[in-house]
């Protein structure tokens, strides 16, 4: 039952890398797992039985979200973008009791609400980035070394809460190339296209590779944050956390949202909400 439970806990954080403006690290908080994730990917090497055993379910999951339900999220974005948005900010809320306690323990001091400050504005702040101009990927040794890289700056973002690694593809203008790539490998794979496969691999595994390098340089990064400086490292999470709603919904049209809709929204956060408090992990 648990290991459903955990798959489940990996496809919430799957879809959520994969939507501009959401965090893979932020849905790990709220559902309260961020600990145990960010400790199985630094202990890969010293406990690999142990880290295997507990990423498993997840990645299994994050690989359902990502592949399976890409296309689903896409066009509940498109056609219900409010009442979309809405549910996974009920989803990131939901988890703020599992969080509070990691910051009691007296009043904040004041260099605490000024990371908490500086944390919600760099968010906020981010959304000022815009969309570059779409990259056009080749198998060139140049490419390969910039998917590399792009891959491991990706990850980085995916695995901090509240910074979106999809937005920040957006930005630097290599989020369609990339997921054009694998629903074309996915396609490929379906239809035995064994050309395309290796020429969309070509793409997809040096970008793989700064992926996983990169998730786990920055989990090594906050393991140390987390045991030297816990409530401090909590209340910039906090801050990134909070400012989640402003990264969701900014440069969304809303113009047209009619009662229905807010209606239907509210009812989708209270969803997301329970649905936190039911995967959540004390």
């Amino acid at each position: 039952m648990e290991f459903i439970k955990d798959m489940i806990r990996g496809i919430a954080i799957g879809v959520a890398n994969i939507i501009p403006g959401v965090s893979g690290g932020t849905m790990m908080v709220a559902m309260g797992i961020y600990d145990e994730m960010i400790g199985a990917v630094t202990g890969i090497f010293r406990h690999m039985k142990q880290s295997i055993r507990t990423l498993f379910p997840y990645a299994v999951g994050m690989g359902i979200g990502i592949v399976g339900l890409s296309f689903v999220i896409g066009y509940l974005f498109e056609h219900y973008p409010f009442q979309t948005a809405l549910l996974f900010i009920g989803l990131i809320f939901g988890g703020l009791p599992l969080l509070l306690p990691k910051v009691k323990g007296g009043r904040p001091k004041p260099a605490e609400l000024l990371v908490f400050a500086l944390f919600f504005g760099l968010i906020v702040g981010m959304q000022f980035l815009g969309t570059g101009n779409e990259k056009v990927l080749s198998l060139e040794p140049k490419t390969v070394f910039v998917l590399l890289f792009i891959g491991l700056v990706a990850a980085a973002t995916m695995v901090i809460p509240g910074v979106s690694g999809s937005m920040l593809l957006m930005a630097l203008g290599y989020y369609t190339p990339i997921i054009d790539h694998i629903n074309a490998f996915i396609v490929a794979l379906v239809m035995a296209d064994f050309g395309t496969l290796i020429y969309c691999a070509g793409i997809l595994v040096p970008f793989g590779i700064g992926v996983l390098a990169g998730a786990f340089l920055v989990a090594k990064l906050i393991e140390f944050l987390l045991k030297n400086y816990e409530r401090m490292t909590y209340f910039a999470i906090l801050g990134l956390l909070f400012s989640s709603p402003v990264a969701i919904l900014s440069g969304m049209d809303l113009s047209g949202t009619g009662v229905w809709a807010v209606l239907a929204g509210i009812l989708l956060f209270g969803v997301g909400m329970i649905a936190a408090s039911l995967l959540g992990k004390e």
